[in-house]
């Protein structure tokens, strides 16, 4: 058997329970420090506005004088969820088109922690924000919460398509005016260039009038036809 000398390992020891201690109150100091630099970055969206339209609806509070709160239909509460995951389909896109974008400029060192953070936090805000709008939906309606964001997604199609359209019929006004505005310019050039086209005619030939016409005397045409000229 060994003899083990615990005097000699008890420096050892002692430093290596330091040096543990160390490392795991500097990793407790900047988990913590990470949170609440995290906690104070600012929102990658802004307010979700028809979230809090639908939960303003299914918690209404009565009114002053009365014991219990308005009943709000059924359909009203199934209407605004519907819109909830709209709004929730647009911003899953938004993250969608902004995730190769942000880790390429992260790579290249073009942007810093902080936006990768804003946006991995968004990204899970929207991974619980979609849990939570499938269980809203199963308990208002068995099994709508399979299908409630497949009709989010037509809505939110129809919406950018109409969007698109009302984009396209602005833009369509705006060129007939120019060409309105462009045809008259013509117009009224040609018209100016026509107009001074026959006044110089017209001048031409109030000169050509005015010419004094020069007879030769000396031509048969000249002499009196009563009398032949002589050899």
């Amino acid at each position: 058997m060994f003899d083990i000398n615990w005097r000699g390992l008890l420096l050892p020891l002692a430093y290596l329970v330091v040096l543990v201690g160390t490392f795991v109150t500097f990793s407790r100091v900047y988990r913590k420090r990470k949170a609440i630099e995290s906690a104070n970055l600012a929102p990658w969206f802004g307010p979700h506005l028809q979230r809090n339209i639908y939960l303003s609806l299914l918690h209404l509070e009565p009114e002053e004088g009365s014991e219990k709160a308005p009943k709000i239909p059924d359909s009203v509460i199934r209407a605004a969820l519907l819109r909830r995951a709209v709004e929730d389909i647009r911003r899953i896109i938004q993250i969608r088109t902004a995730k190769q974008a942000c880790s390429s400029l992260l790579q290249r060192g073009s942007v810093g922690d902080d936006l990768w953070q804003r946006f991995q936090r968004a990204e899970k805000e929207m991974e619980e924000e979609l849990r939570d709008v499938v269980m809203e939906a199963n308990g208002l309606l068995p099994g709508w919460g399979q299908i409630i964001f497949q009709s989010a997604n037509e809505i939110a199609a129809n919406k950018v398509l109409r969007d698109r359209l009302d984009e396209v019929e602005a833009q369509t006004a705006n060129d007939k005016e120019w060409w309105e505005k462009r045809r008259a310019s013509v117009k009224s050039g040609f018209m100016k260039e026509l107009d001074e086209e026959e006044s110089g005619k017209g001048q031409a030939k109030a000169g050509s009038e005015d010419e004094p016409v020069l007879v030769d005397t000396n031509t048969p045409s000249a002499t009196p036809s009563g009398k032949k000229s002589k050899k």
